[in-house]
């Protein structure tokens, strides 16, 4: 009797400890917009992030995914959260410098050198120094995950050299930072949402558009470019942005909720992306994309060819956001 006692007595304070997080859950709809396809490796993390949530808030939060521009590009789903009529967008960094110019700093061309080296960055004091920056215009960014080095795709003619970029009428992302890159290169840059991209290219309005091999092979644009160049001339992050207005009302239970989930989708979305990346470069090619890689000499006349953009930029972006992202490299590479 007095063992079965000691039990009782233990089961009722176990679950009296519980109570409390149970309580704090309340009945949700996360709505989250993308402006990439659902089989894009976000779709593998926004399912591996629904998992999580389900399991933590014992099925008590629903999740809704718009994928492909549904509910607006990602700039103009971006802004619904600040305004707090929608919860969530899974969005590249680049479409926002004009909400956060500091974000820009992401867009410098050839900053990083490996996506080990960007895990490192995102992940440690620089990303955390971004995301006080982000709460301050009213978004949480409970996670960075993976958007990766971008390459060129074309209809003219492969890109071997700095002079093979001349008269390019390139779609680029709506920022500066791509633009003034692509201008520099000697082509006609077109800043144009995404869900635009695809059309503009099958009906010639534009040559050119550059992104990861994988958004390249989900979004189909094999169907209509021809080359494929390995330019790796930008790492940019897809960031998990919730609204702030919304967050502040939750509990501090569902905030850690939201973003220890958005952190396994990362984790899962990461490792999706970087074994998906080579599977999407034979794909496009078994697609019939001719695909070439470019020579380091010529990769040092590119390079050399946007230094500027660098100083063009550093004061919108912030010379201190520069210079502590450059401090943080150094320190990373030992110099």
């Amino acid at each position: 009797m007095k063992t079965l006692t000691r039990l009782t007595i233990t089961t009722a304070l176990a679950a009296s400890m519980a109570l409390p997080a149970l309580a704090d859950i309340s009945n949700r709809t996360i709505t989250i917009s993308n402006g990439i396809a659902e089989s894009h490796p976000v779709g593998n993390g926004v399912a591996a992030m629904r998992e999580c949530i389900d399991e933590k808030t014992e099925g008590a939060w629903t999740i809704n995914a718009f994928w492909s521009s549904a509910l607006g590009d990602d700039l103009t789903a971006t802004q619904a959260l600040r305004s707090g009529t929608q919860e969530m967008v899974i969005t590249s960094s680049s479409p926002l410098v004009g909400i956060e110019p500091a974000l820009g700093v992401f867009d410098l061309p050839f900053l990083f050198s490996d996506s080990e080296e960007a895990d490192a960055i995102l992940d440690g004091e620089f990303g955390d120094f971004m995301n006080e920056r982000l709460e301050a215009v009213g978004l949480v960014n409970l996670a960075y995950w993976e958007n990766g080095f971008r390459n060129l795709t074309n209809s003219v003619r492969p890109v071997e050299r700095l002079e093979d970029f001349d008269g390019m009428r390139v779609r680029v992302m709506q920022n500066n930072i791509f633009l003034d890159t692509f201008q520099a290169l000697g082509t006609n840059a077109t800043p144009m949402a995404f869900g635009e991209v695809f059309t503009a290219l099958e009906t010639r309005a534009i040559d050119a558009q550059e992104n990861p091999y994988v958004t390249i092979d989900t979004s189909q644009f094999y169907e209509v470019q021809g080359y494929l160049s390995a330019t790796q001339h930008a790492y940019t992050p897809f960031l998990a942005l919730f609204s702030g207005p919304i967050f502040n009302t939750y509990s501090e239970t569902e905030q850690q909720i939201l973003r220890d989930c958005a952190v396994v989708g990362r984790d899962v979305q990461r490792s999706v992306s970087r074994e998906l990346s080579d599977v999407s470069l034979a794909n496009v090619q078994a697609a019939g994309m001719q695909f070439n890689e470019i020579s380091a000499e010529e990769m040092d006349r590119i390079r050399a060819a946007v230094e500027g953009v660098y100083a063009t930029h550093a004061d919108s972006i912030g010379v201190d956001v520069i210079d502590r992202m450059q401090a943080e490299l150094n320190a990373l590479r030992g110099n």
